[in-house]
């Protein structure tokens, strides 16, 4: 028998429709416009994101440790304050023709906090990385959520390990996904054909699809995962071809920058009955 799936989990079937910082390639990543288009527009059954902690300890959506690539504005982001940071343009950069256009400038696109993502889209569920290694990251994004009464809908982690057993450690009973060298540890061994590493405090599985050239992901591997109670999302998957193998083979969620083309590929699958 299976062990038990976290609440987060209970309910859900594959394949899951994620928008992998909200559609990155569709408009500034990270941003309310982007989760807005996603779900609005793309029907995403979950938002993958990630944080950061201010300067006066909010916890705000972004990808980056500085703010060059996605804002106006340089510099580390940490080194700020919220409302300074609500001044910057995140919308600055992105750019959907490699640099001819930019629609977003100017158009009010700002980085937001995880509390106004939350309370955007009830009900919605998240995949949060918790992005850099600082002190207390853990504490204020575990308040966070308990204030917000959000802990069954997001599955959360790093990929730095110590913050991943951090996190799993404060909020032991939250669904949790694998950091990085244990998820390394737990895919080698199963797909060497060894008994991977038992850790009950991961549950999920967001690995990438290929490791060079060596597809990770396929029917038997899935297979294996699912009789350890494990569910498995992949990223970054923007291939039309690659979608319909993966949905083909039933994998836990897709991961995408391109969500318009994820649900084309869904909305194109044989309705049961």
């Amino acid at each position: 028998m299976s062990p038990a799936l976290p609440p987060f989990l209970r309910g859900l079937k594959p394949t899951l429709h994620i928008s992998h910082r909200g559609g990155a390639a569709l408009a500034p990543e990270n941003t309310l416009d982007a989760f807005r288009m996603a779900v609005e527009r793309y029907r995403t059954d979950m938002l993958e994101l990630d944080v950061h902690l201010t300067r006066d300890g909010e916890v705000v959506v972004a990808h980056d440790d500085t703010l060059e690539r996605c804002t106006d504005g340089t510099g580390p982001l940490a080194a700020l304050t919220l409302a300074e940071l609500r001044r910057l343009d995140a919308g600055h950069r992105f750019s959907p023709d490699g640099g001819r256009t930019f629609p977003f400038r100017g158009q009010g696109a700002r980085i937001p906090t995880l509390r106004e993502v939350l309370r955007a889209f009830p009900g919605l569920r998240l995949n949060v990385e918790l992005k850099p290694d600082v002190p207390g990251i853990e504490d204020a994004f575990a308040l966070l959520l308990k204030e917000e009464g959000a802990l069954e809908r997001v599955c959360m982690g790093s990929e730095q390990d110590s913050v991943g057993e951090r996190l799993a450690a404060r909020l032991p009973d939250a669904c949790h996904f694998y950091p990085r060298d244990a998820l390394a540890a737990f895919v080698i061994a199963l797909r060497g054909g060894d008994t991977p590493p038992d850790d009950a405090r991961f549950t999920v599985l967001d690995m990438p699809l290929y490791f060079g050239d060596i597809r990770l992901v396929d029917p038997d591997f899935l297979r294996a995962c699912a009789e350890r109670g494990k569910w498995v999302n992949v990223w970054t998957v923007d291939d039309p071809a690659e979608m319909s193998q993966l949905l083909q083979e039933g994998v836990g969620g897709i991961m995408t920058d391109r969500p318009d083309l994820l649900r084309q590929r869904m909305d194109a699958l044989p309705k049961p009955g």
